[in-house]
């Protein structure tokens, strides 16, 4: 009997990956006109597919303004592509005092963001920028960081101590504050929130709490002490990951509520006429009766069942308290 080969591990492309991949792409092609698509794909280890969806993102790619005459332009013969318009990606970038200056604050709040990666990267950068914007660079800029900033540092000394702590938590999902004792396990950011990571005695599994919703918290005397089983979450695809086991809601959205589908994972988003026909999944139907609740009329809610009955039960309490009482 043959044994069964070991497959190679993928690693999974992050946007990092496409942004270098999209920065020499124009250089590549410039250099290469009417080269076949498939052999681009090759030369960058992607699908033709991949390659194909790069070159359409490329497509509304340029220089600020944005207007017809400032978008990386392109032909595609067949097969074939050519670069015919690069939006001077073909020359250094010189930029204004205004823009050196907006890119000093930005660098120098990026620097101080707790949590934040590549911190020594970030702050050669800033030093070369200063150092090319001479006075610009040191003129005195007050730098305000995100809220509860504190709150987020003191926590992660907290589990740098590696102490239990009691916190009042609330659970949008649930609409609900409770009060639980968690073994912390890590603290993270994720876009521009941040995490505590830590097992929580009262679900006895792993949970992510965020900062922001941390109503209270108390250091413990007692060494936090997670189980085996604690299993840290893999946040390669962020914080929600849709599962085929979560709830499947199924609404039909007009124009002023299709901003939830750039907000919201989805698996599906169909253009039906002035409305969009949208499925996502979600971990719990209590909180998506609030969110399709707060859209109002804009949202036509049509499954599952269970939240249909809901949302239309909660309708009509909400237009029994305008009833006007009978003499």
């Amino acid at each position: 009997m043959t044994p069964p080969q070991q497959r190679t591990p993928v690693s999974r492309p992050t946007g990092g990956d496409r942004l270098g991949r999209l920065l020499n792409l124009v250089p590549y092609l410039l250099a290469r006109p009417g080269i076949e698509v498939a052999e681009a794909a090759a030369d960058f280890h992607v699908s033709v597919q991949q390659l194909r969806e790069d070159l359409e993102l490329l497509w509304v790619c340029g220089l600020p303004g944005y207007g017809p005459g400032d978008l990386i332009d392109m032909a595609l013969d067949g097969d074939r592509v050519t670069i015919t318009y690069d939006a001077g990606i073909d020359r250094p970038l010189r930029l204004n005092p205004d823009e050196a200056l907006a890119l000093v604050v930005a660098l120098r709040m990026l620097a101080e963001t707790p949590g934040i990666g590549a911190r020594d990267a970030i702050e050669r950068a800033l030093a070369k920028i200063e150092n090319a914007t001479g006075d610009l660079g040191d003129a005195p800029v007050a730098v305000r960081l995100p809220a509860g900033t504190e709150r987020l540092d003191a926590i992660r000394d907290i589990v740098e101590r590696h102490h239990a702590m009691r916190i009042t938590y609330y659970t949008a999902a649930r609409d609900e504050t409770s009060s639980r004792i968690v073994d912390p396990m890590r603290v993270l950011m994720v876009g521009n929130r941040g995490y505590l990571e830590a097992w929580c005695r009262r679900a006895e599994a792993t949970r992510l709490f965020r900062v922001d919703r941390i109503d209270a918290y108390e250091e413990l005397e007692e060494p936090a002490a997670p189980p085996e089983r604690a299993v840290p979450h893999d946040m390669s695809d962020g914080v929600f990951q849709p599962s085929a086991d979560l709830p499947l809601v199924s609404v039909r959205v007009g124009r002023g509520s299709r901003w939830i589908t750039e907000y919201y994972p989805c698996e599906e988003v169909r253009r039906d006429g002035d409305e969009w026909l949208v499925t996502m999944r979600v971990t719990d139907l209590g909180w998506a009766q609030r969110l399709l609740l707060g859209l109002g009329s804009d949202v036509t809610v049509l499954g599952p069942p269970e939240l249909v009955a809901q949302i239309r039960g909660q309708a009509e309490a909400a237009l029994d308290q305008y009833a006007t009482p009978a003499p």
